[in-house]
């Protein structure tokens, strides 16, 4: 008894892709040092809110690069606080998770420029030692 799986054919669906993700273009990333936090549901329900600390080590307008012990079961989606800066809930998707406890997240929506700047003045890496934030614009 030979058990044969079909082969699969190509079907329209695997040829579809989503603006958001697959057309949009790359913002470049700039070093940055951002404590942050994450937030997300545990065991798929909506009662149990988690948050876990974290680094922002890389940061662009469409994603970020987090510094954050991958011990627990990382969630696909989640919401980042950048605390420093008081910038709450940027919804995430985690992309990849690497083995040295750093993660690539892309945003649900893109950060604005005057976000940017916010960040980086509260940045404690050196290359944004001296930036000011402008309280008038």
């Amino acid at each position: 008894m030979s058990t044969h799986l079909p082969h699969q054919r190509p079907i329209y669906l695997n040829k579809e892709e989503s603006f958001m993700y697959d057309r949009e273009k790359n913002f470049p990333m700039e070093d940055t040092f951002n404590e942050a936090r994450i937030e997300f549901t545990e065991n798929g329900g909506i009662v149990n809110l988690a948050s876990r600390r974290c680094q922002i080590i890389k940061l662009s307008r469409s994603g970020a690069l987090l510094k954050i012990s991958t011990k627990f079961k990382l969630p696909k989606n989640f919401y980042l606080d950048i605390v420093s800066a008081r910038i709450p809930m940027i919804g995430c998707l985690a992309l990849r998770v690497h083995v040295n406890d750093t993660v690539e997240a892309r945003f649900l929506r893109l950060l604005a420029e005057k976000d940017m700047k916010r960040i980086f003045v509260y940045s404690a890496h050196p290359n944004h030692r001296n930036q000011t934030l402008d309280i008038y614009s």
